[in-house]
């Protein structure tokens, strides 16, 4: 997308603030200023539209995540210019170390053309900023401290704006947009007032993480264990726990560990999550350091909401991006580099449809947004929905880990699979056997 001179399709959109400051208008209104919100925003602005991005946060606030990207989420970072060099802060990494059945097993990310060939380490304090700081740059103006309460609807029921309390002293105010795009994650409050509600039939996860003072904060592999051990693995009291887990090193001295449970689990919402970190790394080597003693703070957790499981993405003037939508991958829990991807596509959709006249022609532009999602991921997020369910299986689980970590081909394939990283069009065998696989499953809706 290019930039232009802003564009107001409606009088409305191009109103001035009214004098009383109660009632604020533009081209959009983004809700959330995470990375798909901000993606949305900064696309948004970079077509020449007026964006207004309100956040009920400031900057920088804390989010629960891995701040482990693969080079999935490195290219999204590119397209919106970030720098994203060691210099500018970011820590590159090799691939994956992947640990389970006894075995370790390092997979360099792949050699694609469609994909950068590192992934990257960020705090997701300081990742969000970065994002929120780059669609300002862009043109996009962005309210902190401002929590959206209500959708705005006209009298056909089509949303035309929100109501938010700003500021400190929670002064209430209205804004006002022919589209109003929902990035406030999981919860999606705006979408729950027009009755899009989660659906439990898909995949849904926990996650919890915690950061420790650890002599591993300089790995250059992100770290996933495919078994968690309550006790010394091998050990006659040693237990199998549910979920899968990750270390990764942050090079300032510390490292992100935490854990995730799938709802296919028999563990899932029957277990004290934060309890269940501190076992599995109270089995883990002394001089890890992954200790009581060296947490630098809390254990926080968060819902991973997986595979669309909220839809549909568009309706009446209301566009759902990354969680809010369920956009995360079911495969392997990543949220960030499809939160992004969505905001953009929902991004191009909207500078389609104010291009046109209020009525069929711009909703026909709109239902293109959903529509695309589908395109990319349906089919792939189909075969993650299947895959939750199997892994949820522990004999399942340990099968896959026991069989399939001793081969190194196969388990290269694998990691293109679940980290959605392939070249359908110029890759080799394996990417030809998932473009096959994804081909062949019908997309999720």
């Amino acid at each position: 997308m290019t930039a232009s001179a802003p564009v107001h399709p409606d009088p409305a959109a191009a109103s001035t603030t009214e004098s009383d400051g109660s009632v604020r208008s533009a081209d959009v209104i983004v809700v959330g200023a995470g990375p798909g919100g901000s993606s949305a925003a900064y696309w948004l602005a970079n077509a020449g539209l007026d964006v207004v991005l309100l956040e009920k946060s400031v900057f920088p606030r804390e989010k629960v995540c891995g701040d482990g990207l693969t080079p999935r989420g490195t290219r999204a970072l590119l397209d919106m210019g970030i720098d994203v060099s060691e210099q500018a802060g970011w820590r590159h990494n090799k691939g994956l170390r992947v640990i389970g059945g006894g075995l370790r097993l390092h997979l360099d990310w792949p050699q694609l053309s469609s994909f950068p060939a590192y992934g990257l380490v960020r705090p997701r304090a300081d990742l969000d900023a970065l994002l929120a700081g780059q669609a300002v740059k862009a043109g996009a103006r962005l309210h902190e401290q401002t929590a959206v309460t209500e959708p705005v609807l006209d009298r056909a029921g089509r949303v035309v704006g929100v109501t938010a309390a700003e500021g400190p002293d929670k002064r209430p105010v209205t804004y006002r947009a022919p589209v109003v795009v929902s990035a406030e994650g999981g919860s999606g409050k705006l979408a729950q007032r027009l009755g899009l509600h989660r659906d439990d039939r898909r995949p849904m996860g926990v996650a919890v993480r915690r950061y420790y003072t650890s002599p591993r904060t300089h790995d250059d592999y992100l770290e996933s264990w495919l078994e968690l051990w309550d006790g010394p693995p091998g050990a006659d009291h040693a237990k199998l726990l549910p979920g899968y887990g990750w270390i990764f090193g942050m090079g300032d001295g510390t490292v992100n560990v935490g854990l995730g449970v799938l709802n296919s689990s028999a563990g899932f919402q029957k277990t004290d999550y934060r309890q269940l970190l501190t076992r599995w790394l109270d089995a883990t080597p002394e001089e890890w350091g992954l200790r009581e003693a060296n947490a630098t703070g809390p254990t926080r957790g968060a819902g991973l909401p997986m595979g669309f499981n909220r839809s549909p993405h568009y309706t009446r003037g209301l566009v759902l991006v990354g969680d809010t939508g369920g956009s995360v991958n079911p495969f392997n829990g990543e949220s960030i580099p499809y939160a992004m991807e969505s905001g953009k596509f929902a991004a191009e959709a909207i500078v389609q449809a104010l291009g046109r006249p209020a009525g069929p022609e711009r909703e026909r532009a709109l239902i293109g947004y959903p529509t695309r999602l589908r395109q990319e991921w349906g089919a792939y997020y189909r075969l993650g929905a299947v895959f939750v369910k199997l892994i949820g299986n522990p004999a399942v689980m340990r099968a896959c880990t026991r069989h399939g970590l001793p081969h190194p081909a196969l388990m290269r394939l694998v990691l293109k699979l679940l980290a959605n990283l392939s070249d359908p069009h110029d890759g080799d065998l394996s990417d030809r056997v998932i473009s096959v696989l994804t081909r062949l499953t019908p997309a999720l809706r």
